[in-house]
């Protein structure tokens, strides 16, 4: 052995601290993420017990009258047989067109079907331009019982504006749709008539007494789906938009699991009882509070059916491609948030 050995390496002792160190400050801000994720998560999951026992809106405003109307609930006795949730964030360029296209559909329907009731109920999400004021004069012009308007004073998102209509709604089935009027209107008939089928095909399923179960009391929700329009987008996107697609299609794959092709199509219908479990427990506000229904569809037992929509792009768009950050994070809240048993699930 010679003499150096007696002394250490000087490159070694320089190394051996420095790489301790940067593993500490990895680990230090590791589990600093970890805990703000489980904090955030903690503190929604608080907020949505709140939200369930606070009261609920009192009423709707009647521009025609100058009357208040009292709101109905969720858990009411249906009135009407369909429900119409238009949530709307400063929409008064496309909300307009929109909704003559749907209240021309739902008059020229329910005078042909005399059992046909319908109300349409917008939700302003905050808006700083005439929104409201677009939403007001429909409601003059249709009157109240027909068309409502919830006002949410300040930016929620738009989960949060469909959950506030679905909770104010009386219809035996309910739909959600998109203010700028991407899907047909009329395309309803076909989640209409699935939500029918699994009804016919259930119908074994009685009640006690050997009638069967009405329409609003079974459990179904149908999504309208893009997914056959798969191919074409992917010819005429971006590369990149292609790339972060499939990527956030496969993180939903492992977020909620196989079933329904495309989480994001903002047409889907549910039955009154679906509706009432469904939205009493979503916690998500903006993004990816569709991701949550297909979770909590999953987990509560309630069937799911996927329908090809038509659907064409409409110019003004508020999805961006820094949307899919927002996206992603809240698809790691649902993961921590149910996987750890934060959120609980109300039956």
């Amino acid at each position: 052995m010679g003499w150096w050995s007696l002394f250490p390496d000087p490159h070694l002792s320089v190394s051996l601290p420095l790489s301790l160190l940067l593993s500490s400050l990895a680990l230090i801000l590791a589990l600093g993420i970890a805990a703000f994720f489980l904090e955030y998560v903690r503190k929604i999951g608080c907020r949505h017990s709140l939200e369930r026992t606070a009261a609920s809106d009192s009423f709707f405003e009647d521009p025609n009258s100058l009357k208040k109307v009292p709101c109905p609930s969720i858990c009411d006795p249906p009135e009407k047989y369909i429900s119409l949730i238009i949530p709307a964030f400063n929409e008064e360029h496309r909300l307009p067109g929109a909704l003559i296209e749907t209240m021309n559909y739902l008059q020229q329907r329910s005078a042909v079907e005399k059992s046909f009731s319908y109300e349409v109920l917008i939700v302003d999400d905050g808006s700083t331009d005439r929104t409201s004021k677009v939403a007001f004069d429909f409601v003059r012009k249709y009157k109240i019982d027909n068309v409502r308007v919830i006002l949410l004073g300040r930016n929620h998102g738009k989960g949060e504006a469909i959950r506030k209509g679905m909770l104010h709604s009386r219809g035996e089935l309910l739909l959600m749709l998109d203010a700028d009027g991407a899907t047909k209107v009329t395309d309803l008939e076909k989640l209409e008539t699935q939500i029918h089928a699994l009804r016919e095909l259930n119908s074994s399923a009685a009640t006690p007494n050997g009638l069967s179960l009405k329409l609003s009391d079974i459990e179904v929700a149908a999504f309208g789906s893009r997914a056959h329009l798969e191919k074409q987008a992917l010819a005429t996107r971006k590369w990149y938009r292609n790339f972060l697609m499939k990527g956030f299609h496969l993180v939903v794959l492992l977020t909620a699991g196989p079933g329904i092709r495309d989480t994001q199509c903002g047409f889907k219908m549910f039955t009154r009882a679906a509706a009432r479990k469904l939205f009493t427990n979503i916690r998500l506000k903006r993004w990816c509070f569709d991701v949550e229904l297909v979770y909590l569809c999953k987990h509560l037992g309630i069937p799911m059916v996927e329908v090809s929509v038509t659907w064409s792009e409409i110019p003004g768009s508020k999805v961006r491609l820094t949307s899919i950050i927002h996206m992603l994070f809240e698809l790691i809240l649902i993961r921590l948030g149910y996987g750890l048993g934060i959120w609980k699930i109300h039956t």
